[in-house]
């Protein structure tokens, strides 16, 4: 079996692959950096990455943590959390999903070009079997995103015929399970436009015509992140034919999205894309929005919010929404998604940038490691009712699950399985874990 294997649509395959290559890997060191991130191909992975192939590579990175996040699906849950297990990994699995903000419809949040948009999370979730209501939700994310797509791509296809998609052909083979993303669509358009125009030149020209940029910004062909990024912006995002305006029905509410999260027993939380835009300028009052329907965590990608040896904008308002988070006991998660070509496996915490943050991010990591475990094995997750009757204020929970996502790892899993059990006080449960991890 190879790596490549790792990544066969097929899930036997996958996990024949993966089992066959643990026997032959010995893995580093664990060293602290985290990646709780990451894109699968799910949604969208630039190098095509599963669940299974993801953790892998984490633990070939000696990763302290990994997580994956996909758009508007739980498809990787139960794949991930067997490759984890198997390979030792702590981490925790997340969904992502743009959502409409009512109070924020005239500014723009993170969500480039849509006012009122958000790209939203929900992280820790531990299980499929989710309650009927969730379900619905769940399911309506899927289908509102795929109608969302097919009515795109029915309007870009106007846009730069003669080169149009059949999206059951060129785009659904590119995901296993049919959950494509625009990116899905960006990468056919550029796959199918270099098909028909085999000679840079010529496809140079044909991008430039089509989406009204000189020649000279048109790089990266024929699916490189520059091309694909601007057949995005061009097409799909405010001013682009494709546009979808966020009143229109096609995207479901904060608080709706808070709900879905809270009822499968996972932590709804905030995402950060730069500071820069006007919503994101008003962070204290997005928070404000946020934790009235339930966010408690918060989540960064940190490698586009600084640049190295430079000191800029972005990185003095990731210093302030960092401290912050802090201030307010939100949990900090971080990762570089991988969902578009030339992101990093994992950021560099030892950056002059990234190492004040580092044990915040390490923190927060632990603390969603400790939740999944918990909630998944005793219903006893950072939100959950034993929680609540545990832990008097938000500091103490905190110090609790930070300590225990610290000690434990899943290769007491068994021990942890077999006596855990939600009668148990916080102090109990500590103890079972140190005697886990001890034999």
């Amino acid at each position: 079996m190879t790596n490549n294997s790792l990544n066969d649509f097929d899930l036997a395959t996958r996990r024949e692959a993966l089992a066959s290559l643990v026997k032959e890997e010995e893995f580093p060191p664990v060293r602290p950096f985290v990646n709780a991130h990451v894109h699968t191909f799910y949604s969208f992975n630039y190098k095509g990455y599963s669940p299974s192939r993801f953790v892998l590579e984490a633990r070939r990175e000696g990763l302290e943590m990994g997580g994956i996040v996909d758009f508007d699906v739980l498809d990787g849950l139960e794949e991930f959390w067997e490759a984890s297990r198997l390979l030792d990994l702590k981490g925790c699995v997340g969904i992502e999903s743009r959502v409409f903000v009512p109070e924020f419809s005239d500014r723009e949040i993170n969500s480039p070009g849509e006012p009122g948009i958000s790209y939203h999370m929900g992280t820790g979730f531990t299980t499929t079997e989710i309650p009927k209501k969730a379900q619905v939700f769940l399911d309506n994310m899927r289908t509102t995103s795929s109608e969302r797509n097919q009515a795109m791509v029915q309007r870009v296809n106007e846009f730069l015929s003669p080169l149009t998609l059949d999206y059951s052909s060129d785009v659904l083979p590119l995901t296993p399970n049919g959950n494509a993303t625009e990116r899905h669509l960006c990468l056919a358009y550029a796959r199918k436009a270099a098909a028909m125009y085999p000679e840079e030149s010529n496809l140079r020209k044909f991008w430039s015509e089509k989406l009204g940029v000189e020649e000279d910004a048109v790089s990266e062909l024929p699916e490189g992140r520059a091309i694909t990024d601007l057949i995005r912006a061009k097409t799909m995002k405010q001013g682009g034919v494709g546009y979808v305006k966020p009143d229109s029905g096609s995207f479901p509410k904060m608080a709706e999205m808070n709900e879905f999260v809270l009822l499968c027993g996972a932590i709804p939380t905030f995402t950060w894309l730069d500071g820069c835009s006007a919503g994101e300028q008003s962070i204290e009052e997005l928070i404000e929005v946020g934790l009235s329907s339930g966010v408690a965590a918060f989540n960064i990608i940190p490698d586009r919010n600084y640049t190295p040896g430079q000191s800029d904008i972005k990185l003095e308002n990731l210093n302030k929404v960092v401290k912050l988070t802090q201030d307010l006991g939100l949990p900090l998660l971080g990762g570089t998604e991988m969902n578009s070509p030339g992101q990093k496996f994992v950021d560099d915490f030892a950056s002059a940038e990234l190492a004040p943050h580092h044990p915040f991010f390490l923190r927060g990591s632990w603390i969603l490691h400790a939740h999944s475990t918990l909630q998944r094995y005793g219903g006893m997750g950072y939100l959950s009712e034993w929680a609540g009757d545990q832990f008097s204020d938000l500091a103490s929970k905190n110090e609790f699950y930070s300590s225990f996502g610290e000690s434990f790892s899943p290769r007491g899993d068994q021990i942890l399985k077999d006596s855990l059990n939600s009668e148990m006080s916080a102090s109990e449960v500590s103890e079972l874990a140190t005697r886990a991890m001890s034999v």
